[in-house]
């Protein structure tokens, strides 16, 4: 039930555009709690919705190691969350004027390894447990996790790429599943790389990887190794250090399988400290034992062709303008049965297209839709400008540019079949009318130009359509008409089909003939 009680400000422990935390004291009763209010005059439906799932997952927890919450109360024409004052401070703000001795940080960890467990035994993963969210008594060195904005109730979750601007959590702490970028779902061992994140700063001061770039920061966690930490800090064990690399895993199969292995292992390192003054190395997780049934989600038997793909992204991507072959850019195509893992297979793109800040989209013919042209690819390209939209609005800007510049008096030719290329561009004059095919030709040219706008040197671009035994004869032309344009160098088209469904006269079958006969790259 949601209340109304009136509260007189102790103090502001934290403020941001989306989150106020507060010490306030209850008038009525004199308690001392926190208050988590919305700062917005007018929050948004997701904020508020975002507030009572916190609320909802944390009613339901009695975990010594959470913050406890008293309940959601109406509070100034928005919502209010009110937890217990731990009469603590973030860990990031502890470590800011405190260093830990080896045997401090084991007992922090112990705890955050026990709390992990009782949380991970309730199917929740925390999702941004970070040196933030981490509270400490600076007297007893007890620690208390928070914010559960953005937990997860789901064993398991398959993010999807997008702009890194909306991505939940923060890309410094993030798993390498979690970026969307790795083809792996989420589950509850992401939590584990987000803690050795934690556990690296806790003991060296700073991250694994200190760029401010976003990109280059998701590239890190998918594809660099971090320093390992004795390395930066001799006074770390190496036992302690490989424990840290061991969360820091780039494949979640590599790392800790319970909260309890963890525990286990840091508990030996602290008795050994305790009894002889020093940690020997020893075998991690011989006692990690899987708390959930995971199957793992890598690729067996596909790597042939995935490094085919990995390969055509990288001839698009790193192509010189001066290029004039005809048909600069590529065509992959992905065939088989349906179910037998085409996605799958093209998902394992993402990870070169990171390194490069290229762009990827997607879309897919659907059967029922045969007699609507471009399904799929104007899918796709809605995708992209969504991506765009969530940019800086100096990036916003460029974009336009570049769009009017490529499209010039003609925009409302794309916006027609496009509408949210006008988020963009803005409303467009009208165009003349032409008759069927001269306008299909207007068409078929602005939009080989919109196309280029895209896939350049400094972003290529990979176009991932899927189902093409149902693609419309329209698309089937554009398709033509864009592997076959010399001026578009770095786009590779990735085409995904049921060859079990397709004949030799099929109309796909009859372009990809076309495609061919004119040197296409193919």
């Amino acid at each position: 039930m949601v209340v109304r009680l009136e509260y007189k400000l102790v103090n502001t422990i934290y403020e941001d555009e989306r989150t106020l935390i507060q010490r306030v004291r209850n008038e009525q009763d004199g308690k001392v709690v926190i208050l988590k209010t919305l700062p917005s005059v007018c929050p948004t439906l997701e904020e508020i919705a975002q507030l009572r799932h916190e609320y909802n997952i944390l009613k339901t927890l009695n975990i010594p190691g959470i913050v406890q919450t008293y309940g959601l109360e109406n509070y100034r024409n928005s919502l209010a969350l009110v937890l217990e004052d731990f009469e603590g401070q973030s860990l990031k703000q502890f470590l800011n004027s405190n260093q830990l001795d080896i045997i401090s940080f084991l007992k922090i960890a112990i705890q955050l390894a026990n709390t992990l467990f009782e949380l991970h035994e309730k199917q929740i993963i925390h999702k941004d447990i970070k040196s933030q969210n981490i509270i400490i008594n600076p007297e007893t060195l007890q620690v208390k996790i928070i914010d559960f904005s953005i937990a997860s109730c789901l064993s398991k979750e398959n993010p999807t790429p997008s702009n890194l601007n909306l991505i939940q959590g923060t890309l410094a702490y993030m798993s390498p599943e979690q970026t969307g970028r790795m083809n792996r779902s989420v589950d509850y061992r992401s939590d584990f790389y987000s803690l050795g994140v934690t556990f690296y700063e806790i003991l060296t001061g700073q991250l694994p990887f200190s760029t401010t770039d976003p990109i280059e920061l998701v590239h890190c966690h998918i594809a660099k190794q971090p320093l390992p930490p004795h390395k930066l800090n001799p006074d770390i064990p190496l036992a302690i250090s490989n424990i840290i690399l061991k969360l820091l895993a780039k494949a979640a199969e590599d790392r800790y399988q319970s909260a309890l292995g963890l525990k286990t292992d840091l508990e030996t390192c602290l008795n050994q400290l305790l009894t002889t003054g020093k940690i020997e190395n020893f075998v991690l997780g011989k006692q990690d034992r899987c708390s959930q049934l995971q199957i793992p989600q890598k690729l067996y038997g596909r790597e042939a062709e995935v490094a085919m793909l990995v390969e055509a992204f990288t001839r698009i991507a790193s192509r010189p303008e001066e290029s004039d072959s005809f048909g600069a850019s590529e065509m992959v195509l992905v065939t088989g049965y349906s179910g037998v893992g085409k996605s799958a297979l093209v998902n394992e793109i993402h990870k070169s297209i990171v390194k490069t800040r290229g762009y990827f989209i997607s879309g897919k013919f659907d059967q029922f839709k045969r007699n609507i042209p471009y399904t799929a690819i104007v899918s796709a390209f809605q995708d992209l400008i969504r991506q765009l939209l969530a940019e800086t609005q100096e990036s916003i800007a460029i974009w336009k540019q570049k769009l009017l510049e490529a499209l010039g008096s003609n925009g409302q030719a794309i916006a027609e079949v496009i509408p949210e290329v006008e988020l963009i561009i803005g409303p467009q004059p009208d165009i003349p009318q032409l008759g069927p095919t001269e306008a299909q030709n207007r068409f078929h040219r602005l939009f080989q130009k919109f196309i280029q706008v895209f896939a350049q040197a400094k972003h290529p671009l990979v176009l991932f359509l899927d189902d093409l035994q149902w693609a419309d004869t329209a698309s089937l032309k554009l398709i033509q008409l864009v592997i076959a344009d010399p001026d578009s160098k770095h786009l590779l088209l990735i085409a995904a089909y049921r060859d079990n469904e397709v004949s030799a006269t099929h109309p796909f079958m009859l372009t990809l003939e076309e495609i061919q006969k004119n040197r296409g790259n193919c």
